[in-house]
């Protein structure tokens, strides 16, 4: 009976599968064409105050810089990293932004040719009137597409029981652009600006193998992969560039706003937002830094769960609790006191509650980014709450090791999970004291920190 069941069962599962699978590998329907896609900064850029004056700018080439290819697992491939494209995308963002008037300097031999047409045409049908001359440009925007760096992070994580499973891996790559721009009259540079932006790719699997019954085996899989498009960071990039590149030629008096303080008023949300980028810089990994997250005072509330390693061989498990208060010395170096209340016991042999009092020094690996590695050594005392009957001793002194990870939300409030490890002095915390090894204790510990920012 259990044999057939498991069979509809398989069965019932086979024609699910397969039905899915059908239906997976149809063509995709085609969609319609749609206008393009924004960048996130686009509402940003074309939001900001109009200008006195526009600016006729100028933009012969600005191309990528890079000259890397796509890498590719299968041999040479010859399609570029990057857009070749980043001209027609500068001269987007400088008309969406309402300061400038571009004029057509990339195609100019093509321009140039067909106003010759058009004057010769004239000639030979004796039509008179000359052709408007052409705009000069006041500004000329130079500059490209200088950096594109893959895996600059990569990671992935999965787990697998039995055949099942499920994993995900994903990768960072990062474009930079530069723009500056330069008078025509002087050849002076007049503002640099440059903008970075990360590109990522993630993918997520999960799989079944295994058998369901005897000579029936089940596989399955599924999977799914997300690749943010290069073009759109880079039209991200150019956009913000466009962006700082007014900010600053208003500041230093390159060009002026025709409603100064509807100007400040956008600058000064501005300055809010790069104020804080600034308190929360990103290295050159791309990775939030802050010095400020390890400092001055840190109190935690933690929850427990351990056991201890003695001359039992079936300690119990318990749950306890902890308070904890760390001062750091430096971002790497700190002193953490920590007050702990749980129970100790074998099973059907003893069980009593203790305090643990612990002082550790911790270092911690990347202290200025919001999740740290982090290890530490110190001493500390296990006090029973009253002399057992079966121990001559209600206190044993101990030294300890933590090992863990944390993680800061802001530079205030913290999470974090680790392992401690204590190694008693005095033996016989079970009552026993025999053998060269004594009693030993671990615990998991999880909670919240909070810094109230004092002492620092």
């Amino acid at each position: 009976m259990h044999s057939k069941a498991v069979t509809i069962c398989g069965i019932f599962l086979a024609a699910f599968m397969l039905g899915s699978c059908t239906s997976a590998l149809h063509p995709l329907e085609t969609e319609r064409v749609k206008p393009g896609i924004q960048s996130k900064v686009h509402d940003e850029l074309t939001k900001m105050p109009d200008p006195q004056n526009k600016v006729v700018a100028a933009v012969y080439r600005f191309r990528d810089q890079t000259g890397q290819y796509k890498p590719s697992e299968r041999g040479a491939s010859w399609s570029t990293a990057v857009t070749q494209g980043a001209t027609s995308i500068l001269i987007k963002s400088l008309e969406d932004s309402g300061w400038f008037t571009p004029i057509e300097r990339a195609g100019v031999s093509n321009l140039l040719n067909e106003r010759q047409i058009i004057q010769k045409t004239r000639q030979q049908n004796n039509q008179s009137g000359q052709l408007p001359p052409m705009l000069f440009a006041g500004v000329l925007l130079e500059g490209g597409i200088i950096g594109y760096d893959t895996n600059v992070i990569t990671g992935g994580g999965g787990a697998r029981l039995l055949g099942t499973g499920a994993s995900g891996q994903y990768r960072k790559d990062q474009v930079t652009i530069y723009l500056r721009a330069v008078s025509t009259k002087t050849g002076k540079v007049l503002e640099t600006v440059h903008t970075t932006k990360s590109i990522i790719s993630q993918e997520l699997q999960s799989g079944a193998f295994r058998y369901i019954d005897t000579n029936r085996l089940l596989e399955a899989e599924a999977g799914f992969t997300y690749n943010e498009p290069p073009v759109m960071a880079v039209t991200e990039a150019i956009d913000e560039a466009v962006k700082l590149l007014v900010i600053n030629g208003e500041k230093q008096g390159i060009w002026s706003a025709r409603d100064t303080t509807a100007f400040k008023q956008y600058v000064d949300k501005f300055e809010q937002k790069k104020e804080w980028e600034q308190r929360a810089q990103t290295n050159y990994f791309g990775l939030n830094s802050n010095e400020k997250f390890r400092t001055g005072l840190n109190v935690s509330g933690n929850l427990l769960f351990g056991s201890h390693i003695g001359s039992y061989p079936t300690a119990n498990n318990e749950i306890g609790a902890s308070l904890k208060a760390e001062y750091f010395f430096s971002p790497q170096l700190s002193l953490k006191g920590n007050v702990e209340r749980s129970n100790v016991g074998a099973q059907k042999v003893f069980s009593r509650p203790y305090t643990a009092f612990d002082v550790t020094v911790n270092k911690y690996f990347t202290p200025n980014l919001k999740l740290s590695p982090f290890v530490g050594i110190g001493a500390g005392n296990i006090t029973y709450d009253s002399k057992p009957t079966f121990s001559n001793r209600g206190y044993f002194p101990t030294v300890s090791a933590e090992a863990g990870l944390d993680y800061r939300i802001s530079e205030r409030i913290g999470v974090h999970v680790g392992f401690n490890y204590r190694y008693l002095i005095r033996d016989g915390l079970d009552g026993i004291s025999k053998g060269t090894i004594h009693d030993q204790m671990w615990n998991i510990s999880t909670g919240v920190s909070y810094s109230p920012k004092f002492l620092q």
